[in-house]
């Protein structure tokens, strides 16, 4: 029975309703969802650029390096240069050592560490003491 006074809803109203009631349902649901998406396409600009600076600041430093960061630079590697010659002037003696002993393997080492510092002598300068 139909009260007085109370329109009966049309067919016009809920097909108005229904959008609305759908768009609150998949708005609770997917909120963190969107959220994050609009934050990433908003900071995305800002990401960019960021990167672009760091690529600037790189190429800049490689430009600008001073005289006394190349010298350093050359005196880091000519340190590691003597270092290691003088590593394998140490064992060159060793195996020359072994081999006034009679060790023919020590004399083969010999000959192979002299080769290798033969070749490595011009790499390092000559410092009288």
């Amino acid at each position: 029975m139909r009260q007085p006074g109370r329109a009966r809803p049309s067919l016009a109203a809920a097909s108005k309703l229904a959008p609305l009631l759908l768009s609150g349902f998949l708005a609770t649901g997917l909120s963190g969802c969107v959220a994050k998406s609009a934050f990433d396409l908003a900071t995305a600009p800002v990401r960019a650029g960021a990167r672009a600076v760091d690529t600037t600041a790189d190429v800049y430093d490689k430009l600008t390096v001073s005289q006394s960061e190349r010298d350093e630079k050359r005196g880091r590697e000519i340190r590691r240069r003597e270092e290691q010659y003088g590593r394998l002037s140490r064992d060159y003696d060793r195996a020359r050592r072994d081999c006034t002993r009679g060790d023919a393997d020590a004399c083969d080492a010999a000959r192979l560490l002299y080769d290798r510092m033969d070749a490595m002598r011009a790499s390092v300068p000559y410092e009288e003491r």
